[in-house]
């Protein structure tokens, strides 16, 4: 299995039950389009809307790790999520896999990007409407009325990939986009079985290491993604045993 991405990939997505337990991360109109809602009190800004049940999804878990810290427990490391579509065989075809850990930066604070997310959508556990922000700054990709430099290369990228045509006033999505989040334990076992408990930071590395050998034609992570022709995967597997035993 070490040699066969797409095995390391397949066998993580259905451990973890990443197809089953997602769901579409935008709200889609009966028209077909992706909903579109203003925002900003004096000059209204265009923003992608976000589904009801992604928004739920990440209330939920990020009420986990909310509990966990207020107990002092530290059972958990953060958020792991994966932007994916499905094939027609329904596996995984991972489009960017990101993360947010609980830990803000500095030391004993619960982090900004999970603070209050039913009131606040500007963070939103890195899926919020502000910029630097995932829905924030793909809006500014995909549609009129957002400052020219707004639109970062990273997410022209995005919206290329996502969307039938853009800047679209009435945006559409070439294929259904689905979103998988989980708070991530200290203790679970990783994409790859061998690490044994993997935690997020590392988990996240090796994801996209993975992900970049399995799909790099269609993964949009700019970090960490091999970007050159297939190598075998023994010798990124290589470079990843000599980073863990560091």
């Amino acid at each position: 299995m070490a040699g066969d991405p797409r095995a390391l990939l397949r066998s993580f997505c259905i451990a973890q039950r990443v197809a089953a337990n997602s769901v579409s991360l935008f709200q889609i109109e009966p028209s077909g389009k992706v909903a579109v809602r203003l925002t900003g009190i004096q000059k209204k800004r265009p923003l992608l809307q976000g589904s009801s049940q992604m928004e739920s999804a990440v209330i939920r878990e990020v009420g986990k790790l909310r509990i966990d810290w207020n107990a002092g427990t530290h059972l958990y490391d953060g958020l792991i999520y994966v932007m994916f579509w499905l094939d027609r065989g329904q596996e995984v075809v991972p489009l960017y896999i990101g993360k947010a850990e609980t830990a803000g930066r500095n030391d004993g604070v619960f982090s900004a990007n999970l603070n209050n997310l039913e009131r606040d959508r500007g963070k939103f556990a890195r899926w919020g409407d502000g910029h630097a922000y995932h829905i924030g700054d793909l809006s500014a990709c995909v549609l009129p009325g957002h400052k020219r430099e707004k639109a970062t290369v990273k997410y022209r990228s995005w919206a290329a990939r996502l969307f039938e045509e853009v800047p679209a006033e009435a945006p559409c999505l070439g294929r259904d986009v689905r979103l998988w989040v989980k708070a991530w334990p200290c203790e679970a076992i990783g994409i790859w079985p061998e690490f044994g408990p993997t935690r997020l930071s590392f988990l996240e590395y090796l994801m996209i290491g993975v992900a970049s050998a399995a799909f790099p034609d269609t993964l949009l992570n700019r970090e960490g993604h091999n970007r050159t022709p297939h190598r075998p995967l023994e010798s990124d597997l290589s470079q990843v045993n000599s980073l863990h035993s560091t």
